[in-house]
This record gives structure tokens, C-alpha cells and sequence, in this order.
């Protein structure tokens, strides 16, 4: 699986989260702890938020560790909330625009997980995708069909709603012509404001997601997994959606089944 981290607080140059620590996202990327995974090769991204309302971008398809423009960027730029992923792809191909994170207009996103058997139902997935957001359809990922579904169903008003509403249509076509497991989702995704995650699965194995404050750099790391081996993390449970806002943490129940059964 993927594994990603985000960033919420004062500003810091992208290292600080991406390449320092010990466990940093780019130790992760050829050593994770706690996936299927142990080697995420298929590219990576960040999207940072500065002075303008929408998201700087730079992906590529290298291995992270690889690419010294990496190292450059994330030694040379600050942010005061970011998102960056390394990708292990789950099917589709190896290119830039199938590299986390999606970006359109103020909004990025990122997802480690899978719809269970995505490649027998695509193009019913993509008709979950307004006309008018198609056109932001570059790669061939269900996570960012996922993505321009919840923007299109409300994404500006109701993130929680939104994606809820989104990942229950996937889970539904999973369930009627996919496979198991149907949904494994954790996500993280961003206005330019708001920093927002969510932990869900179908089964009970929905990736990890955990967060955490640093008094040091005031502000709150949101990760698949531990920057450092230390005890300080705090595990968000399974069913979970998380808002990170000025220095505080609000944790909702995350239920797409609900909504399903509502429909």
C-alpha cells in the first residue's frame, strides 16, 4: 500500500516531515512498518499551500529516495500545510498523472487503500464523475475518481458528507460487480485552510492513520505511519473522520454504510 503524510501548523521547510525524521515518508517509501508493502516505487507527490489559494504541485515517477530534486525542493521550500505521498500502485500504470496527490481548483487529496476490483467496473466509476469536473480526469486511479465524485457531490459544503456520499457509491459498485475487500481507505485531503483525514474499510483492515502535535514546530503531522519510534503518536481508530483546524482536533464517525442504507 501507499503511505503518505500531511502537515497542518506553522511553517516548515517539506524535510521536516518528508526526508529528516527518522521514520521520514522517504525511509518509508523502501522500508514501511506497517504495510502489505514494503517497497513504494511508483512515484511520489506533494502538494503545498503558500500565499496563493491553490496548491504548488511536483510529481514524478521515480522511487522517492532517488530523485535529488526531491531533496532539493522539500530542503528549499516552506509550507504552513502540505500533503505528501509515496505510491504503490495497486494496478494501474506508473505515471505522473496517476501519482498522488490530485489537485484541482483550492482542493488536493491523497489515498492509501483500493476499491476492491476497480478494473471490472471503471467506467461505471467514472460516470460518478460530473461533466463538469471530467475534464480534471487525468489518470486512471480510483482514488482520484473518488476524489472528483466527492467534489462533485458537495465537496466545498460538506467534506465529511461528501466523501461519505462518494466512497458509498464505490463500495456499492465494488460490492455489485468487484471483489473483496470492497474498500480500504485512508485519506487526507485539504482546502488550503482545513487539513482533513479519514480511516474506513469495509472489512476490518482499513489502513493505519495517525496524528500528531509537535510544540516544537506548533503544529500537527497527520501520517500512515510514525515519523519516529517514539510513543507520542496517537492512533485514530477505524470509522473515523478527522478535521485538524487552528491547532485543534474533531473526530467523527465516518459511516458510508449509513448513507448507502439511506439511499
Amino acid at each position: 500500500m501507499c503511505r503518505w503524510a500531511a502537515y497542518t501548523g506553522e511553517p516548515i521547510y517539506l524535510e521536516e516531515i518528508v526526508s529528516r525524521p527518522g521514520h521520514s515518508l522517504i525511509h518509508q517509501s523502501h522500508c514501511a512498518t506497517e504495510c502489505h508493502s514494503a517497497i513504494n516505487a511508483d512515484g511520489f507527490g506533494i502538494a503545498w499551500y503558500g500565499d496563493r489559494e491553490e496548491p504548488g504541485l511536483f510529481r514524478d515517477i521515480l522511487p522517492a529516495w532517488s530523485d535529488p530534486n526531491l531533496r532539493s525542493l522539500t530542503a528549499q521550500v516552506k509550507s504552513r500545510l502540505f500533503l505528501a505521498h509515496v505510491r504503490a500502485s495497486t494496478g494501474t500504470a506508473t505515471s505522473r498523472n496517476n501519482c498522488h496527490p490530485f489537485a484541482v481548483g483550492r482542493w488536493c487529496f491523497m489515498h492509501n487503500g483500493q476499491i476492491g476490483g476497480y478494473d471490472r467496473f471503471r467506467r461505471d466509476a467514472e460516470m460518478l464523475i460530473p461533466d463538469h469536473l471530467y475534464g480534471h480526469r487525468r489518470g486512471a486511479t480510483d482514488s482520484e475518481a473518488l476524489f472528483l465524485a466527492a467534489l462533485g457531490d458537495g465537496l466545498d459544503e460538506d467534506p465529511k458528507g461528501a466523501l461519505e456520499r462518494a466512497t458509498a457509491r464505490l463500495e456499492a459498485l465494488s460490492r455489485q460487480k468487484g471483489g473483496q475487500p470492497h474498500v480500504r481507505l485512508t485519506a487526507a485531503f485539504s482546502d488550503g485552510a482545513r487539513l482533513f483525514a479519514v480511516r474506513h474499510a469495509s472489512d476490518a483492515e482499513a489502513p493505519t492513520l495517525y496524528h500528531r502535535w509537535s510544540e516544537t514546530q506548533k503544529g500537527r503531522a497527520v501520517v500512515s505511519e510514525p515519523l519516529e519510534s517514539d510513543g507520542a503518536w496517537e492512533a485514530v481508530p477505524q470509522g473515523s473522520f478527522c478535521t485538524f483546524a487552528a491547532g485543534a482536533v474533531t473526530i467523527e464517525p465516518f459511516r458510508p454504510c449509513a448513507v448507502a442504507a439511506a439511499a
